[in-house]
C-alpha cells in the first residue's frame, strides 16, 4: 500500500533458484520468476514446481516476496493448461501472480482467488481510468506502461486510491515496441515474442533503405506515442529515485529475468544501497552517488538512458552501430559452502567461467564491499590439485587469501 514517506520496494529478477536466492542476499525486497509454463521468458530457465517451492520458502526465511509471472497473450490452446498450473501455483502461495491478458487474470481470479495479482506492463497501462479498471476486476497493483513520464505516473496516483500499488522499471532492457508489444520477432524468426519465444531481433545491425532509392541509407523517427527506433539503450534510474519515490511509484523493477547472478547482485546491491542512503537522507545519498554510478559501469550494461520519465527521448537515447554489452567483470561462481583441507578453509563454488591460481579475482559482498585478493590452491571434488578451472560447472575448492562467506560472489576483471 503507498504510503507517504516510506521507500519503494525493490523488485529483483531471477531466471533461476540460484539467481532468486543472490538477489534477496543482495538487497531484493521481492524477486519476480516465471515457470516453466506461460511466461514471457521461455528462453530463460525458469523454475520447476520444486525450483519454485524452494525458491518461495527461501525468500520467505529471508524476509522477501517472490512474484510468479503469467503474463503470456494466451491463445485459445494456452487455456487448456491454464487451470493445471494455476492450481499448482495455488498450492506454492507465492505472494502474487503477474498477468497481462484479460482472460488469464479472469482464470487467476477463478482458480487461485487468494493469491493477489499484478497487472503486467504488457497490458499497456498508461492513464488512470485504466488503473482503476483492473482494480475494479481485483488486481492489487499495476505496472506501468514504460512510455510513460514521470509527471504521468504522478497524476495517475493522485486519480487512484492508495491501496492500489503502482510498479514501474527503474533500470534494464529497454523494448522498443509499445508496452512491449511486438511482432518482430514474429516476422523475422517465427517465434512470437507475445508468448515468451522473443529472439530479440531488435538487437540485430539494420539499415533502412527506400525501394526506389537502393543505397540511400535513411534516417528513423519516433513519435510522440512511443518509441520504434531499433536497439535502444538501457534504462537506468539510479541518479533520479528520488523523482520516483515523490511520483509515488511504490515498487521499482529491475529487468533481467534472463541476466546472471553477477549482473542481479550487483544491480541489486547499488539500489539496496542507494534506496538505504536516501531513507537516511538526501544528502547522505547524493554523497554516494559516484559509487552508484561506479557500481552499474562495472556489470553487464549498454549505455544508458532514462527512458520516458522525463518527457519524449530525443534521437540520443538510441544505440546505432553496437548491440553488444560491455562486460567489465566475469562471474566465477558463488560461494556454496566451505571446507576445511590440510587445516585450511577453502570455500566452494560451481564454477561459471575460466579462472587460474595466481589470478586476482574479487570477492563481491551483499553489504557492499569489494575484497581483492589471490587465487592461492584450486581441487577438484576428488582433493586433486588444478592448476586452473576451465570447465564450467565444476564443484571446486578455492583456498583463498581471506575468507570468503556463503553467497558472496567471486569475480574478476574482464580481459
Amino acid at each position: 500500500m503507498h504510503q507517504e514517506g516510506n521507500m519503494p520496494e525493490l523488485l529483483c529478477p531471477a531466471s533461476s533458484l540460484e539467481v532468486l536466492k543472490t538477489a534477496v542476499i543482495y538487497g531484493a525486497d521481492a524477486v519476480y520468476i516465471g515457470g516453466e509454463a506461460f511466461s514471457l521468458r521461455a528462453k530463460a530457465r525458469n523454475f520447476s514446481y520444486e525450483d519454485m517451492k524452494e525458491g518461495i520458502l527461501f525468500a520467505h526465511d529471508h524476509g522477501a516476496k517472490v512474484y510468479v509471472t503469467v503474463n503470456i497473450i494466451a491463445h485459445n490452446e494456452d487455456l487448456e493448461k491454464l487451470d493445471d498450473y494455476l492450481r499448482e501455483l495455488q498450492e506454492l502461495r507465492p505472494d502474487a501472480l503477474l498477468v497481462a491478458d484479460p482472460g488469464v487474470f479472469m482464470r487467476c481470479r477463478a482458480v487461485c482467488p487468494e493469491i493477489p495479482l499484478h497487472v503486467s506492463t504488457q497490458a499497456n497501462n498508461v492513464n488512470w481510468e485504466t488503473f482503476l479498471f483492473w482494480q475494479k476486476l481485483g488486481a492489487e497493483r499495476v505496472v506501468c506502461g514504460r512510455e510513460l513520464s514521470l509527471k504521468e505516473i504522478k497524476e495517475i496516483r493522485h486519480h487512484i486510491p492508495d491501496q492500489l500499488e503502482i510498479e514501474a522499471f527503474v533500470h534494464g532492457a529497454m523494448c522498443i515496441s509499445y508496452s512491449g508489444r511486438c511482432l518482430l520477432s514474429n516476422f523475422l524468426a517465427g517465434r512470437d515474442a507475445n508468448r515468451g519465444e522473443c529472439s530479440h531481433p531488435c538487437r540485430w545491425k539494420y539499415s533502412v533503405v527506400e525501394e526506389t532509392r537502393p543505397g540511400e541509407y535513411m534516417p528513423v523517427y519516433e513519435n510522440e506515442r512511443g518509441t520504434f527506433i531499433f536497439n535502444s539503450k538501457d534504462l537506468c534510474m539510479v541518479e533520479h529515485i528520488p523523482d520516483m519515490v515523490d511520483a509515488g511509484i511504490d515498487s521499482l523493477k529491475i529487468e533481467g529475468r534472463m541476466k546472471t547472478a553477477l549482473y542481479v547482485a550487483t544491480v541489486a546491491r547499488t539500489y539496496r544501497k542507494a534506496l538505504d542512503d536516501l531513507k537516511q537522507g538526501r544528502d547522505v545519498y547524493e554523497q554516494n552517488m559516484k559509487w552508484y554510478e561506479e557500481e552499474i559501469r562495472d556489470c553487464t550494461y549498454r549505455d544508458f538512458t532514462t527512458g520516458f520519465f522525463y518527457g519524449k527521448p530525443g534521437p540520443d537515447a538510441q544505440v546505432y552501430g553496437s548491440n553488444t554489452y560491455i562486460r567489465n567483470y566475469i562471474y566465477l561462481g558463488s560461494v556454496l559452502g566451505e571446507r576445511e583441507i590440510d587445516g585450511r578453509r577453502y570455500v566452494n563454488i560451481q564454477q561459471k567461467n575460466k579462472f587460474s591460481i595466481g589470478d586476482m579475482i574479487e570477492i563481491m559482498k551483499p553489504d557492499g564491499r569489494d575484497i581483492s585478493l589471490k587465487v592461492e590452491d584450486i581441487r577438484n571434488e576428488e582433493m586433486d590439485h588444478m592448476e586452473s578451472a576451465p570447465h564450467p560447472l565444476q564443484s571446486l575448492y578455492i583456498l583463498l587469501g581471506t575468507n570468503a562467506d556463503r553467497y558472496d560472489i567471486l569475480r574478476k576483471a574482464g580481459e
